[in-house]
């Protein structure tokens, strides 16, 4: 799909929450078929690296699905279902369950999480082509001052 061209001034006036959310989607769609390339989906590398005390957890100290989802909660999907990505990683040997529905990692899944954390770079670079960082931090900034705008604070 081609971009109209419009001229900066109608660009001004265009709404930020429509490309904002324009952004978003596409983005989640091409890291998500990126990582499908791969044979992983994005939930089942956010449950490895929630459980792993090599990056997201403090204490590698297992979690149910529910403490997962609360842990998770900002940036989850409404299509996201924890329960079944995980089946799919307890048949792979890279989560465990114990009998009070808690989740671990095992080592052959944090070998797998520090695998696909490697991809991570390539991925990042493809949506940043042609664009230099100064740029990006521009928009980053602008975009931080329309939620202070809107009353909300910026994480």
């Amino acid at each position: 799909m081609k971009t109209q061209q419009i001229s900066d001034a109608e660009l001004a006036a265009q709404p930020a929450a429509y490309w904002t959310g324009v952004a978003y989607e596409a983005i989640i769609a091409f890291i998500r078929a990126q990582q499908a390339e791969l044979g992983f989906t994005q939930p089942q590398y956010w449950l490895l690296r929630n459980l792993s005390k090599n990056d997201i957890s403090p204490d590698g100290y297992g979690m149910t699905i529910s403490e997962l989802q609360q842990a998770m909660s900002s940036y989850l999907r409404p299509e996201d279902d924890l329960e079944t990505e995980a089946e799919v990683l307890l048949r792979r040997g890279w989560l465990t369950r114990d009998g009070e529905g808690r989740l671990w990692i095992t080592e052959s899944g944090d070998e797998a999480r520090a695998d696909l954390k490697r991809h991570a770079p390539a991925i990042r670079d493809r949506i940043h082509q042609g664009i230099d960082d100064a740029d990006y931090v521009t928009a980053l900034k602008v975009l931080q001052q329309m939620i202070q705008n809107t009353g909300s604070t910026p994480v």
